[in-house]
């Protein structure tokens, strides 16, 4: 269950608003730039409909849910206005960000002709996405190693926050379906993850190939860059595919894993952190 001692603090920073990103602002690398772009685009109009699904059911909630609620949406808010910013600066770079903006709408608009609890099921799975990607993009500083330091400073506050915020949805869930029989909760919650996840991975896919074809990398050196990048160096989805996997146990709870180390660690000097001998991973 959420540590009883958890604090979720909704922090308002601003990045990248000083001076004009580059284009590949990761070290140059365009894999990685797309990456991390394709994701930036998702998230205003998806952390507002993680917003809009789990306000649907704070009514009842316990107060300390109800609080954990409100800083979920202060917290989510100020993300929304910062990648906001982050993808301007996509723009920017002369990148035409309209056919990932239209993947995510149409997505979302499918999702909104669904019920309340099936919008809640599938911001639940989405969270847990965030929180084992936040996981891991604080646990190896590698990932971000070379990046423009702003925009570095961007993506791990946003991991903080997604840390220490990551089972506000699945509590809320457990509300919602408190008077559900047990097999059917882990029912609609595997089932629904399996979708999230087919249609994320394709998705954003999509979106970082759409992405290099803007810097002239296509066919198989896009698709093969981009694997390499995800599976093999740095690895990060398949970094991630253990604690994934682990959201299908009977009794998951994200607190299982308790990571509020790394939102400590990620106060110190970054790029003096390793944090492989601070925290074992969770993958």
């Amino acid at each position: 269950m959420t540590p009883v001692d958890l604090t979720i603090t909704p922090r308002d920073r601003r990045f990248g608003r000083a001076r004009r990103m580059q284009r590949h602002w990761l070290n140059g690398d365009p894999f990685a730039t797309a990456f991390f772009n394709a994701l930036s685009i998702t998230f205003p109009r998806g952390e507002a409909f993680f917003i809009d699904s789990v306000r649907a059911f704070r009514e009842g909630a316990s107060d300390k849910l109800r609080q954990e609620i409100a800083a979920f949406i202060k917290q989510e808010v100020v993300h929304s206005r910062e990648h906001l910013a982050f993808n301007r600066q996509v723009t920017d770079q002369g990148y035409d960000v309209s056919r990932l903006d239209a993947d995510v709408t149409m997505v979302l608009d499918l999702a909104y002709r669904r019920p309340p609890i099936v919008r809640l099921a599938a911001t639940m799975a989405l969270e847990h996405f965030t929180a084992i990607l936040a996981h891991e993009l604080l646990r190896d500083p590698r990932h971000l190693d070379g990046a423009d330091p702003d925009l570095a400073a961007l993506w791990r506050w946003h991991a903080v926050e997604e840390i220490e915020h990551k089972g506000v949805a699945h509590d809320t869930w457990v509300h919602a379906t408190r008077d559900w029989p047990r097999l059917r909760r882990w029912w609609v919650r595997s089932l629904m993850m399996l979708i999230v996840t087919r249609h994320f991975l394709h998705h954003r896919a999509r979106g970082m190939v759409d992405l290099l074809r803007q810097d002239g990398i296509t066919g198989i050196r896009a698709w093969g860059g981009l694997l390499h990048y995800a599976l093999a160096r740095p690895g990060i989805v398949r970094r991630v595919a253990l604690p994934w996997l682990g959201y299908f146990l009977p009794g998951f709870h994200p607190w299982k894993v308790d990571d509020r180390a790394l939102i400590a660690l990620a106060d110190t000097p970054y790029e003096d952190a390793r944090m492989e001998s601070a925290l074992p991973s969770i993958a």
